[in-house]
């Protein structure tokens, strides 16, 4: 007779250690904050340049 029960651990098991993978643990890294800085700077430049020739 055959057996017809699967352990499900087996598979979760398998997956946990899966996900646990430096490869895994790499893409959840946060993006890099430096295209904001200089997108945040050149806009602070651009109001002061633009305020310093309304005033003069």
């Amino acid at each position: 007779m055959a057996e017809n029960y699967t352990d499900p651990s087996g598979n979760t098991e398998a997956f946990r250690a899966f996900t646990q993978t430096p490869e895994a643990a790499g893409s959840t890294e946060s993006p890099s904050r430096l295209p904001l800085i200089i997108g945040v700077a050149a806009v602070v430049v651009l109001l002061v340049a633009v305020v310093a020739w309304l005033v003069a």
